[in-house]
């Protein structure tokens, strides 16, 4: 089989914020940005890798979903428990450095951790967890 990640979804409640931060802090591409009844769709990917995005999406979209399971995704992604995402840098300390230098919330700095990576991670403007590891 020849199966690679495409895209991912995480989601943003603030499509400005999210642009902010996924374009002008982490320097990703806009590839689309799409509105339909008030809300955005935005992907995003990194330069010189066209085949991977993220898609920046409204949160509880899904119409399966109960007003109560609504309810409980707003208040995870207050809380920054709801989604995540783990993308990795050739220079993790000097990323820190500009993403941190930019004003994103800082929630780790450059660690090596027991499991063996060394990372960093950040909180983007919804609350969701942005890890970046050092690429090997």
């Amino acid at each position: 089989m020849d199966i690679t990640i495409h895209q991912t979804f995480l989601p943003q409640n603030d499509p400005e914020a999210a642009l902010g931060f996924y374009r002008d802090v982490l320097g990703f591409e806009v590839r689309n940005d799409v509105g339909f009844d008030g809300l955005r769709w935005i992907t995003v990917g990194p330069a010189g890798q066209p085949d991977t995005a993220i898609v920046l999406s409204p949160p509880a979209m899904d119409p399966g979903l109960t007003e109560d399971e609504k309810k409980s995704i707003v208040e995870m992604m207050a809380k920054g428990t709801y989604a995540a995402v783990i993308l990795a840098a050739q220079d993790l300390d000097k990323t820190f450095e500009q993403i941190s230098g930019a004003g994103a919330e800082v929630v780790q700095e450059p660690v090596d951790q027991p499991y063996g990576v060394r990372d960093c991670a950040f909180r983007d403007p919804a609350g969701n967890m942005v890890r970046i590891q050092q690429r090997a």
